[in-house]
C-alpha cells in the first residue's frame, strides 16, 4: 500500500495537471457567460415591461379610476337633484330636506370636480416624466380631452344653479324649461366622458399589449441563448468523451467485477489526468483488498469471521479494552461423549467430533451468534452487541439451541457412515445451558496471543446450567433472566431454584419447550401441572405436591423433572427444615 501511495504522490507532481479540471472549468466558464448575458438580456427586457407595467399603474389606471368615479358622483348628483325637485314642490315642504339635499347635490358636484382634476393631474405628472415623444403627444390629447370634460362640467354647474334657483322660488315652469337645458347639458358631459374613457381604455389596451411584445420578446431572445448554450454544451461534452469515457467504463466495468468477487482485476493507467489517478487508485484498492482477504480467510478458520471483521475494519466496535455489557452466553455439550471415545480409533473419534461441531456450529452462526471457542465436544458461543440487537440476543440463542436439538436425529443416523460400523453404534444425545446477564466483554490476554472472548457470572452460570441438566434430565435449562428477555416467542417451564457452585444467590432455572405455537398441548398441560407442584413443594405442601408431580408423569411418564421431585420429596419430608427454607435446593457438583 505504501508503494502505490508513492507512485500516486509521483503522478499528482508531475506535468499536465488538472487536464479534466481546466477542461470542466473551461466548460463551466462558457455556460456561465452565456448565462450571464441570458440573465442580462432577460433583465433589460423585464425593466422594460416593468416600465410599462408602471405607466399603466400610475397614469392610465388612475386616471381612468378617476374619470369613472367622476361619472358615479355625477350620477348621484342628478339622483340627489331629482329628489331635490320632489321635495321642493311638496305641500308642506321639508325645509330639513331640502336642506340636506341641497348640501349633498353640492357635495357631489364638488366630488365630481375634484375627481376630474384628479384624472387631470395624473396625466400632467406623466408627461412631465416621460422622455418619449410619441408618448407626451398621446397623453397631452388625452389631457386636452379632460380639459373638454371640465369645461363640460362646469356649463353642467351653471344650469344646474339655476334649477336649483328655480325650487327655491317654487318657479314650477321655469324649472320644467330649464330642466330640459339640464339634461342637454349632462348628455354632452357623459358623451365626453364616455369618449374620454374609452380612449383611456385604448391607451390601457395598448400599453397591456406592449407589455406581452415585449416579454414574448424576452423569451424568445432567452430561448435562442438557452439553445445556443446548449448546443454549444453539447459540442464540447462531444468532444470530451472520447477522453473520458471509456477509462470511466473500464473503472466500470473493474469495479463490477471487483463487487463480485474479482479481486484479481487490474486496470491499465491510459492518461495523466484526474482520471488517469482515479485509476491507479482503484488498483491500489484492490491490492488492499486482496491483502484482507487473505487476512480474512487465514484467521476466519481461527475466529468467527464478524470478529475478524471487526479487528479489520471497525475495531472500535469490538471493545479492544474490554466493557461491561448484557449478552447471553451458552454451552453446548456432547452426551455420550466418553463412552464414544472408548469404543473407536482416533481418526474415527476426531471425523465424529469434526462432523459434530460442524453440524452444531451452523445454527448459532444462522442465529447470529459468536462462538467463542470449541473445548473437545463442548461449544460456548454468545449473542448480544455488537453483534445482534440488544433486546433479540436470548430469543436468538433459544431459536439456536433449537435448531441444534432438531438436527440432533439426522446426525445420530449418519454416526454409523463417519465410524464405519453398523451396530453397537454409541447413542448421542446433547445437553444446553444459557444464561443472561452482565460480562465483561474484549480482546482478552496477552499482548502475543489475545482472545475477543467474554468473562462473569452469565458465562459460568451458563456452564453451570448445562451440567445441571444430567440433575433433571433435560436437554436446555435456560437462566431466570434468558426467560424474561424471550418469553414472548418461547414457551418455558420452570425446573427448580437451585443455588449452583460459584454462586451466593439462587437462580431460577427454566426448561426451554420450543417456540410458542409450535408446542404440542399436552406439553404445555404438563408444564402447568409441574409449576402447581413447584407451588406445593414450596410451601412444603408434600402430599399436594406429591400428587402433582404424579399427574405429571400421567401425562408423560418419562418425564424425568417429575420424578426428581418425586425422589427427593420423601428425604425432605422425613427430617425437619429450616423455618426459612424456600425451597432452593443446593448442588454440590460443578
Amino acid at each position: 500500500m505504501v508503494a502505490g501511495h508513492d507512485r500516486l504522490t509521483r503522478r499528482r507532481n508531475g506535468s499536465m495537471r488538472n487536464t479534466v479540471g481546466l477542461k470542466i472549468l473551461g466548460i463551466v466558464a462558457l455556460l456561465s457567460l452565456i448565462a450571464g448575458a441570458v440573465a442580462w438580456v432577460n433583465a433589460r427586457k423585464s425593466a422594460e415591461v416593468e416600465s410599462l407595467l408602471i405607466s399603466v399603474k400610475e397614469t392610465y389606471v388612475p386616471s381612468y379610476a378617476a374619470l369613472a368615479r367622476a361619472h358615479i358622483r355625477s350620477l348621484e348628483q342628478s339622483a340627489y337633484l331629482r329628489r331635490l325637485a320632489i321635495v321642493s314642490f311638496q305641500s308642506p315642504i321639508d325645509r330639513a330636506e331640502v336642506a340636506r339635499l341641497r348640501s349633498l347635490v353640492e357635495q357631489k358636484a364638488k366630488e365630481a370636480d375634484d375627481e376630474i382634476r384628479a384624472a387631470r393631474r395624473a396625466i400632467a405628472k406623466a408627461i412631465e416624466d416621460r422622455a418619449s415623444f410619441g408618448d407626451e403627444v398621446l397623453l397631452g390629447r388625452l389631457d386636452t380631452r379632460l380639459g373638454f370634460v371640465q369645461r363640460y362640467h362646469a356649463s353642467y354647474e351653471k344650469v344646474r344653479s339655476q334649477v336649483e334657483g328655480a325650487l327655491s322660488n317654487h318657479d314650477e315652469a321655469r324649472f320644467r324649461d330649464i330642466l330640459v337645458s339640464l339634461d342637454q347639458a349632462r348628455d354632452t358631459l357623459n358623451a365626453e366622458s364616455e369618449a374620454v374613457r374609452r380612449e383611456m381604455l385604448g391607451l390601457l389596451d395598448q400599453a397591456m399589449r406592449d407589455a406581452i411584445t415585449e416579454q414574448s420578446r424576452s423569451v424568445r431572445y432567452g430561448i435562442i441563448l438557452l439553445a445556443a448554450a446548449l448546443a454549444i454544451g453539447l459540442v464540447v461534452a462531444a468532444a470530451m468523451t472520447m477522453n473520458l469515457v471509456r477509462p470511466l467504463r473500464r473503472l466500470l466495468k473493474g469495479a463490477i467485477a471487483v463487487q463480485g468477487g474479482s479481486l484479481d482485476t487490474e486496470l491499465p493507467v491510459t492518461s495523466r489526468d484526474e482520471i488517469g489517478d482515479l485509476t491507479a487508485a482503484f488498483n491500489a484498492m484492490v491490492r488492499e483488498l486482496r491483502s484482507k482477504a487473505r487476512v480474512r480467510e487465514t484467521f476466519g478458520k481461527y475466529l468467527d469471521p464478524r470478529i475478524v471483521e471487526g479487528l479489520i475494519e471497525r475495531p472500535e466496535l469490538l471493545g479492544s479494552k474490554g466493557e461491561r455489557r448484557v449478552m447471553t452466553v451458552c454451552f453446548t455439550d456432547m452426551k455420550g461423549f466418553t463412552s464414544l471415545s472408548e469404543g473407536v480409533t482416533p481418526v474415527a473419534l476426531v471425523s465424529v467430533v469434526n462432523q459434530y461441531l460442524t453440524t452444531m456450529s451452523e445454527p448459532i452462526r444462522r442465529s447470529g451468534g459468536i462462538i467463542d471457542k470449541y473445548v473437545g465436544d463442548a461449544i460456548m458461543a454468545f449473542w448480544g452487541p455488537p453483534f445482534t440487537a440488544a433486546n433479540e440476543q436470548a430469543r436468538l440463542a433459544c431459536e439456536a439451541t433449537l435448531g441444534q436439538l432438531g438436527l440432533l436425529p439426522s446426525f445420530r443416523q449418519s454416526l454409523p457412515e463417519v465410524l464405519g460400523i453398523k451396530r453397537n453404534v454409541p447413542h448421542v444425545d446433547m445437553r444446553i445451558g444459557i444464561a443472561s446477564g452482565d460480562v465483561v466483554v474484549g480482546n482478552i490476554g496477552p499482548d502475543l496471543s489475545m482472545s475477543y472472548t467474554v468473562m462473569g457470572d452469565a458465562v459460568n452460570l451458563a456452564s453451570r446450567l448445562e451440567n445441571v441438566n444430567k440433575v433433571y434430565g433435560t436437554h436446555i435449562l435456560v437462566s431466570a433472566m434468558t426467560q424474561e428477555m424471550a418469553k414472548d416467542a418461547y414457551e418455558f417451564r420452570e425446573i427448580d431454584s437451585i443455588l449452583v457452585v460459584g454462586k451466593e444467590e439462587p437462580e431460577q432455572v427454566f426448561e426451554l419447550l420450543g417456540r410458542q405455537g409450535e408446542v404440542a398441548q399436552s406439553t404445555l398441560d404438563l408444564a402447568a401441572r409441574f409449576a402447581l407442584g413447584l407451588v406445593a413443594y414450596r410451601r412444603q405442601a408434600w402430599m399436594d405436591a406429591l400428587a402433582a408431580f404424579r399427574s405429571c408423569l400421567e401425562l408423560a411418564p418419562g418425564d424425568s423433572p417429575a420424578r426428581v421431585f418425586l425422589d427427593r420429596i420423601p428425604l425432605l419430608s422425613a427430617q425437619p427444615l429450616p423455618e426459612n427454607w424456600d425451597g432452593v435446593w443446593i448442588l454440590s457438583e460443578k
